[in-house]
This record gives C-alpha cells, structure tokens and sequence, in this order.
C-alpha cells in the first residue's frame, strides 16, 4: 500500500512540473519603468550588405539624371532593354563603401541616414547639383524571429523602424513554452556577433539596449526546461503515462 502511495505521489508530482506558471508567462510584470533612461529616439546605422535605394531631387532635372541612373535588363538577342526600368540600387560592400555615379567610391558604412545624407550633399552641391533633396531608405531592410513563435521567419521592415516587441508580434506571438525571460537578441557591431539577453516579465525591456531592432538582428525564443524535456521523449509517452497512471490506480484499489 505505502508503495502505491509513493507511484502516485511521483506521478502527481511530475504532472505538476509541467504545469506553466503564471507568473512565468506575464509580460512586463516586474520593475518600474525608468521613464529618464527610456529613449524614443532611434537612428538608423547603414552597414556592409545593405542595398540603398538613393534618389536625388533638384529644381534642376537634367542635372540630377546622372545621379538616378534606372537598373534594366537586357536581352541577349536583340541586346535591347526589357521590362520596366527600377531604381538603381547601391550594396554596401565588406569595407562599407558604395560605388556612385560621376563621384565614384564613397564611403556610406558607419554613417547615420543623416550623416550620410549631409556627405553626399557635399560631394554635389555646387559643383554637380545645386541645392540637392536627398532620399536614402535600405532596400533590404529585414528581421529574423526564430524559435519557440508561432510565426518563425524572416520579416522585410519598410518604415526601417520596428520594436522588439512589435518584431515578437509579427511572429504572432511567444507559444505558451517560449521561455520570456531569455529571449535572445543576435546583433552584428563593427563587424562582431553580440548576444543580448531580454526578459519579457520586466519593464526594463523599455530602456533595452535592443528595444529597437537594426537591420538583420536576428531574435531566438528558446523553448521552457518542461517542453524541451517533453520533446525528448517520443510521442506514445503521454499514452504510456496514461496507462501507467491506471494501473497504479488499480494497485492502489486491490492493496487496500
């Protein structure tokens, strides 16, 4: 009888180890938030393999044709262009520079879209255009969610502007085992891998150095310690525990 006992008190036991916690899934349930330290401000930082789309305007509109030369495509036949002309784009290379019309390598890499936007306005103005309007936006703009989401992927960003949180909201959400207070955040900086650490239960995601995601950041959810334990078992497991919990059952019935 006291052996009985002691089958159904593991059984019970394990059952509830795999219970979720409340408290283990709630959002921003910890910390103040620290409204000094929270920043809204948010510059993007152009980098090796970005593809720039640039247009530059002026009163002027011949003498910006230069500068806005269209990507076609031609036929091998009749070496003619077909289909309908895009806008140029620029790829940032390994050393960060792009390779521009009339100016030749310049050096984007590094730079903010502003700073970026006051060089080349140097570099034009007056000598090519006269009181030039420049635009930069990333062609190729995108994050990565991966993990225990619903939606894993990779996700194009074209307001280049996005959230970790709104990044998680894209992948539709952490599943009920995604671990929320590991949840990883991969950057690249100057050319190093840098791995950020975020919990979801705490305001203090707000002033995450993170917060706001860059262009290729790629964010992981691991999966919790019982969900990952339940994927290393095969699926007749819970069939096996069922069966198992009905014949402790019966001992305990018999014993008595």
């Amino acid at each position: 009888m006291q052996k009985a006992k002691k089958i159904i008190l593991i059984v019970l036991m394990v059952a509830l180890s795999s219970c979720v916690s409340k408290k283990d899934i709630t959002y921003f349930q910890n910390d103040i938030i620290e409204q000094a330290n929270v920043s809204n401000s948010y510059k993007t930082v152009f980098k090796p393999d970005d593809l720039l789309q640039i247009t530059i305007s002026a009163l002027d509109f011949e003498a910006v044709k230069s500068f806005n030369l269209p990507a076609v495509s031609f036929a091998s036949t009749t070496d003619r262009a077909v289909g309908t002309p895009q806008q140029q784009s620029y790829l940032i290379d390994n050393e960060g520079f792009i390779d521009f019309p009339v100016i030749g390598k310049i050096k984007i890499g590094g730079l903010t879209r502003e700073e970026s936007i006051s060089m080349l306005k140097s570099k034009l103005d007056p000598d090519y255009v006269k009181n030039p309007t420049i635009n930069i936006r990333i062609a190729n703009y995108t994050v990565t969610v991966l993990g225990d989401v619903r939606n894993p992927g990779t996700y194009t960003i074209p307001n280049e502007r996005i959230t970790l949180l709104e990044a998680i909201g894209l992948a539709g959400d952490l599943n009920i085992t995604g671990k929320r207070n590991t949840v990883k955040v991969f950057r690249e900086i100057d050319g190093k891998k840098l791995k950020f650490d975020v919990d979801l239960r705490s305001n203090k995601i707000f002033t995450s150095p993170v917060y706001y995601l860059q262009q290729n950041d790629l964010v992981y959810v691991d999966q919790n310690r019982s969900s990952s334990q339940d994927a290393a078992f095969n699926r007749n497991t819970g069939l096996f525990v069922s069966i198992g919990s009905i014949i402790v059952s019966l001992i305990a019935v018999l014993t008595r």
